[in-house]
């Protein structure tokens, strides 16, 4: 023991041992001789100690108690790694950046950071991991299980930190705050993200061009400019440029909602929704119109506004040369070209190029008129026919 002696060499792996009991044990694991059955499933072991620590696992019995917290365990080693919680002992360090853990599983696990080592792959794509873990969350991206589920709204992830990120979406919890402006966030990584917005870092470079980026997500998604590569939505072919794009897109499929109105519990897909859904109630107009000083909750209504004052119209119809100025009125008027109908009613089954025709339409079953008017109080069920009832007021004559 003082002289680190190791006088017995394995033959088979080169491992050397200083005492002649453990080279005997070690050598059974080479002959693959397991001496101790279990009698309850018949599993081998080389070591009598093995065997009594796999009996517990049908016994149910945990000798080995935490006097701190109560906690038990089967495994003396399991016990030791225990107490490390209590008393902070991180006793594995790593030689080359000096982080320390708590096992010795944890230290191999790190070390991976800096080799660049990646034994675990798929067997699939071929795409490799330092983790275990890592690798069978990957899995899930080809079978396409997702265990974890949210306990709120029955949304289900493949990973368990997709729903803790996800619970921050009902809860509103964001801990981690920007000290320069303020800002505050669900996830440390959006926060980071934030923050170089500050300090203009751009630590994400492309190889082809050169193009320096805040965070690797956009890096990804401009690589794909080069490469051509797109996400297919497996649903409806839909191709689509980045992740979070075709995750958005997914919701129109499964109808999911996960952004709700405090005020009146109206749900969105997204939380762009509803920021802009909640203008409605307070009301807040903080875009203006330069021209006439129209305010607006949303800056996209802002833009399609101001065309009205310059006559732009930057949609054109490929057919007819038509031109819009906004994509709405572009998409619309194609459908007089292909003569699509999207907008079905289901009472009777005509089909309709625009929603608001829908709209008119089912009133012709519902009977309702919610078009008044202020003279006569005579009720319509479309605006237009209100207008030219409106005309008939005008065209008498005063009485005298």
């Amino acid at each position: 023991m003082h002289t680190i002696k190791k006088p017995y060499a394995c033959e088979v792996c080169g491992l050397t041992f200083s005492d002649k009991c453990y080279f005997k044990k070690h050598m059974q694991g080479h002959s693959g001789v397991k001496p101790y059955s279990c009698q309850v499933c018949k599993s081998g072991f080389l070591q009598k100690s093995d065997l009594k620590k796999h009996i517990r696992v049908h016994s149910g019995e945990k000798p080995y108690s935490c006097e701190v917290c109560g906690s038990a365990f089967s495994d003396n080693s399991y016990f030791k790694k225990h107490l490390r919680v209590h008393s902070g002992e991180k006793p594995f360090c790593c030689e080359v950046c000096g982080s320390a853990f708590l096992q010795n599983s944890d230290l191999k696990k790190h070390k991976r950071t800096h080799t660049g080592e990646k034994p675990y792959s798929c067997l699939v794509c071929g795409s490799a991991f330092s983790d275990n873990s890592n690798l069978n969350s990957h899995m899930r991206t080809h079978t396409g299980e997702k265990p974890y589920s949210c306990e709120v709204c029955g949304s289900a992830f493949s990973q368990s930190s997709h729903v803790k990120s996800h619970m921050k979406t009902h809860t509103g919890e964001k801990p981690y705050s920007c000290e320069v402006c303020g800002c505050s966030f669900s996830e440390i990584f959006n926060l980071k993200t934030h923050v170089r917005t500050h300090t203009g870092e751009k630590a994400f470079s492309c190889e082809v061009c050169g193009a320096a980026f805040t965070d690797n997500l956009n890096l990804k998604q401009h690589m794909r400019t080069h490469t051509g590569e797109q996400l297919n939505c497996v649903v409806c072919g839909l191709a689509l440029s980045n992740k979070s794009n075709l995750k958005l897109h997914m919701r129109t499929h499964t109808g999911e909602k996960p952004y709700s109105c405090e005020i009146c519990n109206a749900s969105f897909s997204q939380n762009s929704y509803l920021k802009k859904h909640r203008m409605t109630h307070t009301g807040e107009r903080p875009f203006s119109c330069e021209v006439c000083k129209s305010a607006f909750s949303q800056s996209s209504d802002l833009k399609k506004h101001i065309r009205t004052h310059t006559g732009e119209k930057p949609y054109s119809c490929e057919v007819c040369a038509s031109k819009f100025s906004q994509v709405s009125y572009l998409i619309k008027h194609k459908r007089t070209h292909t003569g699509e109908k999207p907008y079905r009613c289901e009472i009777c089954g005509s089909a309709f190029t625009q929603n608001s025709s829908l709209k008119s339409h089912l009133r012709t079953h519902t009977g309702e008129k919610p078009f008044v008017c202020e003279e006569c109080g005579s009720a319509f069920s479309k605006k237009s026919n209100l207008k030219t009832h409106r005309k008939r007021h005008l065209r008498k004559p005063l009485l005298l």
